[in-house]
């Protein structure tokens, strides 16, 4: 795995950040415990940073696709006012069954509806605006999530993709893997994209934000 941030910056920067608490802490130390890939859970600072997105933007309406065991999801329902809605979106039937026992659990469990399926097909049948758009699922379906969401975006909203640089892949130009073609494609595909704005930023694992110009 590249180090492309020194695990001393990181190791500081998580101490200066709100750890999680209360259920937020108890699902992540589930996801560590028990799957094989707790990396896909959304990080700290990833967490933290779509409730900042959230709140500065007074979001109403969010769509997350690529639900997993649901610690995003809970961490931005959080952040909603009342009446607010989170629809997250995940193909693998395990991990909706976990992450729909911990919604359950929560008092922000209200605000959030969970559909099982292939998200590039729910997405035809949801309607917008969205005032935040988390992308975090199969990163070879990236450009075709894209695509997909950016005309139910909110005027003022913003687009939030997970897991730009791949653990360092991305920087291997002669990398055939699907996922980090996917993505590679996914990024240019953003920069040259007329209608938004965007930054990418070296957080987690980096995070692309797009914004309509």
């Amino acid at each position: 795995m590249t180090e492309l941030i020194s695990a001393a910056a990181e190791g500081y920067a998580a101490e200066h950040t709100t750890p999680f608490d209360g259920q937020l802490a108890e699902v992540a130390a589930w996801t560590r415990e028990h799957t094989d890939v707790p990396q896909m859970m959304s990080g700290l600072a990833e967490a933290r940073l779509l409730q900042a997105l959230i709140v500065v933007g007074g979001a109403r309406r969010v769509l997350e696709i690529g639900t997993f065991t649901g610690l995003g999801a809970l961490a931005m329902a959080a952040a909603l006012p009342g009446g607010g809605k989170l629809i997250t979106l995940e193909i693998e039937p395990e991990r909706a069954a976990r992450a729909a026992e911990f919604f359950a659990q929560s008092p922000f469990g209200e605000r959030i509806e969970l559909i099982e399926g292939n998200a590039l097909e729910t997405l035809d049948g949801l309607d917008g605006p969205f005032d935040l758009v988390y992308i975090d699922a199969w990163k070879s379906d990236y450009p075709a999530y894209y695509e997909a969401v950016i005309g139910k975006l909110a005027d003022r909203g913003v687009i939030v993709a997970d897991n730009m640089f791949r653990s360092g892949g991305v920087l291997d130009p002669s990398s055939q893997d699907e996922g980090i073609r996917g993505l590679r494609q996914f990024a240019q595909l953003v920069q040259n994209d007329d209608r938004v704005v965007n930054v990418m930023l070296t957080v987690g694992d980096g995070l692309m934000l797009a914004w309509r110009r």
